[in-house]
C-alpha cells in the first residue's frame, strides 16, 4: 500500500523530471505496474505500445470459433490453431483465449421467502474421516433447516446412504415436533434417481417416508443458487461455529453435543427473516403451523439378503455375524438399525447382535459358537486357540516358541486358557509379552512372570473356587478325624 508522500513523488518524477516508469520503479523500490497504476488514477499514464504477438493471426479464428462454441477448451482451440501453422507455445495461446472468451451476464436471484411452517431444506455435510476400529469411516453431517425460523437439526453419521438418510428425517421430524408441508432436496441420489428436464424420478424409499408424515418431496432446479441457500449456509455456521475445533470422544458423544448445541447455541442466533427476535422466538411461531407427527414411527431399517456358507456366519457391511449352526447353507435376511443387526429365516428372528462400525470384524453369540463346538468336537482346540490369540495377542510368538521346541501345544492352550480365565486378559498379556521379550519361551516363564507381579502387588496367591465335574473328587464325604488322638502321641506313662 502505497502512502501519499509515495504517489506524490511518482508524479514529480514523471511530470516535473520526465523520467520514464521503468526509471522510477527502480529508484523507489516498487513494481513498474504499480507505479502506471498510480499514473493510470491521476490519468497522467502514457499510452502503452502493443508490440506484435505470435498469436495476432490466429484472433480472428479465436473470436469467430468462442461465438459458435462459448465454452470450447483451450486445449482444443490451440490444435486447431497449430494446425493452421501456428507455432507458439500452448499457454500463450490460452493467455489470448481467456482474453477474447465471451464471458456470461452475471445472473441476479430474487430472494425467497416462504411462509411459517410451509418449507424446509435437506442436505449432507462431510465432515471428514473418523477412525472407528481399524475401519476409516466418513462422518457426514445431517442437515434440516426450517426455511422461515431457520431452527437447525443437526446429527452425524458414519455414511450418507439411503438407511441413515431417513434415519436422519424421522429424527429431525421428532426433535422438531412436526413436519413442514415442502422439504427441499439437492439432486442427490438418496432423493432423485433421474431427472430428464422437468420430469424427475424420486427415490422409491424417499416416497414412502414423504406419504408416512405426509409432506412433498421437492428437488430444486439445476444450478439454482438461490432456491436452497437457506441449509447451505447453516453447513457452514455448522463448519464454523460447532465443529472447528471441537474434540468427541466417540460418534454418539458428538451427536450428544451437537444436540446441546442445537438448542442452545443455534437458537439463541438472532433470526435472519427478523433480527428483532432470535431464532427460538421464531420457531415458537413457526411450530403451531407445522403438521402433526403420524401416530408411529417410519421403520428405517435397513433390509438385505444374505447367504450362509459352510461357516455360520453372515456377512454385512463388512463384517462377520455368528448365526446357529443350523443355519449354515440357507438365505437369510438381515434387518439393520444404527444399534442393532437382526437376522431372520422367513418370519423367525434367529439372531441378534449389536451393530458393529468396524471393518473385518467378527461379532459372535457364546451360544452360536458353543452349538457349534458340541457339533464338532475337533472345533473346540482352534475355537480354544482362537480365543486366546484373540484376547493376548503376544501369545501368537509364545505359541511358535513352544512349537519349535517340540513342547504339546494342546495343553499349552488348555492351561494358558485356564489362567487366562484366573487372572483375566491385561495381567496374562502383559506376562506373555514380558517371556517373549526375555526369549523365555515356555509356560514355567509366565506362570514365574505371574507369581512376580501378583507378589509385587502384594496380592494373596489365587485360590480355585471350582472343583471339578468329577464324581471322584465330589462324591466323597470327609470326616474330620479328632484330634485328641495327638495328645496320646507326647503323653509320657508319668503323666
Amino acid at each position: 500500500m502505497l502512502s501519499k508522500t509515495q504517489e506524490a513523488e511518482i508524479m514529480r518524477l514523471y511530470h516535473a523530471e520526465k523520467w520514464k516508469v521503468g526509471t522510477i520503479a527502480r529508484q523507489l523500490g516498487i513494481h513498474h505496474t504499480t507505479v502506471r497504476r498510480v499514473l493510470d488514477r491521476e490519468g497522467g499514464a502514457p499510452p502503452r505500445e502493443r508490440r506484435p504477438s505470435i498469436v495476432d493471426p490466429y484472433v480472428q479464428l479465436i473470436r469467430e470459433t468462442l461465438e459458435k462454441y462459448p465454452k470450447l477448451t483451450g486445449s482444443r482451440l490451440f490444435e486447431m490453431a497449430r494446425e493452421r501453422g501456428y507455432q507458439g507455445s500452448a499457454d500463450h495461446l490460452r493467455r489470448a483465449v481467456a482474453q477474447h472468451r465471451p464471458r456470461a451476464a452475471a445472473e441476479a436471484y430474487l430472494r425467497l421467502r416462504t411462509l411459517p411452517g410451509e418449507q424446509a431444506q435437506v442436505d449432507w455435510g462431510h465432515f471428514g474421516k473418523l477412525h472407528v476400529g481399524r475401519a476409516l469411516r466418513a462422518l457426514m453431517a445431517f442437515v434440516i433447516v426450517l426455511s422461515w425460523s431457520r431452527r437447525i437439526f443437526l446429527r452425524f453419521y458414519l455414511d450418507a446412504r439411503m438407511p441413515s438418510f431417513l434415519h436422519g428425517h424421522v429424527s429431525a421430524f421428532e426433535f422438531f415436533g412436526g413436519v413442514p408441508r415442502v422439504l427441499l432436496y439437492d439432486n442427490l441420489k438418496s432423493a432423485v434417481l433421474e431427472r430428464r428436464g422437468d420430469a424427475v424420478r424420486f427415490n422409491p424409499a424417499l416416497l414412502e417416508l414423504a406419504a408416512h408424515y405426509r409432506y412433498e418431496p421437492r428437488p430444486v432446479a439445476v444450478a439454482r443458487g438461490n432456491e436452497k441457500g437457506r441449509v447451505e449456509r447453516a453447513i457452514r455456521y455448522v463448519r464454523t461455529s460447532f465443529f472447528a475445533g471441537r474434540e468427541f470422544a466417540d460418534l454418539d458423544d458428538l451427536n450428544h453435543q451437537a444436540n446441546t448445541w442445537c438448542l442452545g447455541q443455534a437458537s439463541d442466533r438472532r433470526c435472519p427473516e427478523d433480527e428483532s427476535m432470535t431464532v427460538r422466538e421464531a420457531y415458537e411461531q413457526e411450530h403451531p403451523k407445522l403438521l402433526k407427527l403420524p401416530g408411529d414411527a417410519f421403520c428405517c431399517d435397513e433390509r438385505v439378503a444374505v447367504s450362509v456358507g459352510k461357516t455360520p456366519y453372515v456377512r454385512f457391511d463388512l463384517n462377520d455375524y455368528s448365526v446357529p449352526a443350523t443355519q449354515v447353507s440357507r438365505q437369510l435376511v438381515v434387518l439393520a438399525d444404527l444399534q442393532r443387526v437382526r437376522i431372520f429365516d422367513g418370519t423367525s428372528e434367529v439372531a441378534s447382535h449389536p451393530r458393529s462400525w468396524n471393518r473385518r470384524e467378527a461379532i459372535e453369540d457364546p451360544a452360536h459358537i458353543e452349538q457349534l463346538t458340541e457339533l464338532k468336537r475337533k472345533a473346540r482346540e482352534h475355537r480354544g486357540l482362537d480365543r486366546l490369540y484373540h484376547a493376548t495377542p503376544s501369545s501368537r510368538f509364545l505359541m511358535r516358541g513352544l512349537a519349535e521346541h517340540g513342547k504339546n501345544l494342546g495343553g499349552a492352550t488348555i492351561r494358558l486358557l485356564q489362567i487366562l480365565d484366573r487372572v483375566g486378559a491385561e495381567e496374562l498379556e502383559a506376562a506373555i509379552a514380558e517371556a517373549v521379550r526375555r526369549g523365555t519361551l515356555h509356560l514355567a516363564a509366565v506362570h514365574h512372570i505371574l507369581e512376580h507381579r501378583r507378589s509385587e502387588r502384594a496380592e494373596p496367591p489365587a485360590v480355585n473356587k471350582h472343583l471339578p465335574d468329577d464324581p471322584r473328587v465330589r462324591g466323597p464325604v470327609v470326616r474330620h478325624h479328632p484330634l485328641t488322638d495327638y495328645d496320646k502321641l507326647g503323653a509320657n506313662e508319668d503323666d
